[in-house]
């Protein structure tokens, strides 16, 4: 039986519908009209049905992730068009995307409205902790499997007041975790000649507190001096404060995590006040190609987590291509940089889809539950297997340390430290800011 959920909010004005349904209905309709309304119809029309729910953020400020989303989604419904073989039985699958609106209340309104009226078997969501902690949480009070990614790890787990000894039933998460970056991070930085002072930049949402309190025991153990001038709210700061302890302290590295437009006021800042860091290595600012290339050349070289690139050494499950054909798949298609977000949309449904090909009744929560739980699947991004991770509930997924550089006039990310993860190679040593 399933609990009870806040009210679900009204349907939204966009919707993806699986595009095999509308060939369905418009066949079905042509065919009652030229007086074939046999066995063919009734199969169609008694075909049973899957349904995906994926919440994410469309519209908002955390849109760039869901750049990608449409593409993502066509090559899956194509992959899917003739439904998949489960135990014998041909199923129709239907994917439903809702947008978040950038909004967490709206997340959960929408993960509700999935779970109630559009009766989803299964619930996906991606994006950062604003999407994927509240449909985690409508799902795991439903009783819904769900699957989530394109969060550290840390920020979906303990935000939503897992322990070491109390995990979650039927929310399973899988992304790298805030070890592996300050692996990166801390490896890129004994690699520079800077005098080791490390300033922080984190403001108070759920994802920095996170980074904060993993980031300064971790950098501190690792020999860097700290200089923690206090966490901040997001958006619209000024960051005056900040900048003179920076200068008094003399810190040469400064790190966190930060969204562009407050990065973008940070620096701005720093060249009105002559404060000139040699290593900047940010959290989140720093993701997408259009967002550095705004900064200007001034912001050259500025270093970033990476999650992915076209340089890893993985392939898809369902099409079988690597990395570097994915990104180049993406950039003809669109004409646009490829981004960080697209394997891991891919890679979710990777996931999804392998679940269900495994599941005994994919039409029982349990019985998904149960094949979520044996997953062990090689992807885009790396493996996923739940089994033998951190936390119950949480599979990671490898981060490297990369700088945005500029070569024949294009702004490419280079990885410049293996961190954790030395099956990734190198493609650059780290430049000095520009």
């Amino acid at each position: 039986m399933k609990k009870n959920s806040p009210r679900p909010a009204d349907r939204p004005p966009f919707e993806s519908i699986d595009p095999s349904r509308r060939r369905v209905v418009g066949g079905s309709v042509a065919l009652a009209a030229a007086g074939f309304c046999g066995p063919r119809i009734l199969r169609a029309a008694t075909t049973p049905t899957i349904r995906i729910g994926h919440v994410s953020p469309v519209t908002g400020f955390l849109a760039g992730f869901a750049e990608a989303q449409t593409w993502v989604l066509e090559s899956v419904r194509r992959y899917l068009d003739k439904g998949l073989d489960i135990e014998g039985r041909n199923y129709r699958i239907e994917i439903i995307t809702r947008d978040s609106q950038s909004d967490q209340s709206r997340a959960a309104d929408v993960a509700s409205d999935l779970i109630l009226k559009d009766k989803v078997d299964i619930l996906t969501a991606s994006s950062g902790s604003i999407d994927v902690n509240p449909v985690a949480n409508i799902a795991e009070l439903n009783e819904v499997p769900c699957i989530t990614t394109d969060n550290p790890w840390e920020s979906y787990y303990y935000g939503r007041r897992g322990t070491a000894l109390q995990g979650f039933d039927w929310t399973y998460h899988f992304f790298w975790g805030l070890e592996q970056v300050l692996a990166a991070f801390i490896g890129q930085w004994q690699a520079q000649d800077t005098n080791r002072r490390v300033g922080l930049l984190f403001n108070t949402a759920q994802d920095d507190t996170s980074w904060h309190n993993a980031f300064v025991p971790a950098i501190s153990k690792a020999g860097f001096a700290v200089v923690d001038p206090g966490q901040f709210p997001a958006f619209g700061n000024d960051f005056t404060p900040q900048i003179g302890l920076f200068k008094r302290e003399r810190v040469e590295i400064v790190s966190g995590n930060l969204i562009s437009s407050d990065f973008s006021t940070f620096w701005a800042q720093c060249a009105q006040q002559g404060f000139k860091p040699k290593v900047v290595s940010l959290g989140k600012a720093f993701l997408f190609p259009a967002d550095v290339a705004s900064l200007g050349d001034h912001a050259l070289n500025v270093c970033c987590e990476v999650w992915w690139s076209p340089h890893y050494p993985y392939k898809s499950s369902l099409t079988g291509v690597s990395c570097r054909q994915l990104a180049d798949s993406y950039e003809a298609a669109t004409g646009r940089h490829w981004t960080q977000p697209i394997p891991f949309k891919h890679a979710l449904f990777e996931v999804v889809i392998d679940v269900l090909k495994r599941t005994r009744d994919p039409k029982d929560g349990k019985s998904i539950m149960a094949a979520i739980r044996a997953t062990d699947l090689p992807t885009i991004v790396g493996p996923i297997k739940w089994s033998g991770s951190p936390v119950k509930n949480v599979c990671t997924t490898p981060v490297v340390a990369g700088q945005w550089q500029k070569h024949g006039g294009r702004l490419d990310i280079e990885i410049v430290n293996s961190g954790a993860f030395p099956e990734i190679m190198t493609t650059s040593k780290p430049l000095p800011l520009a």
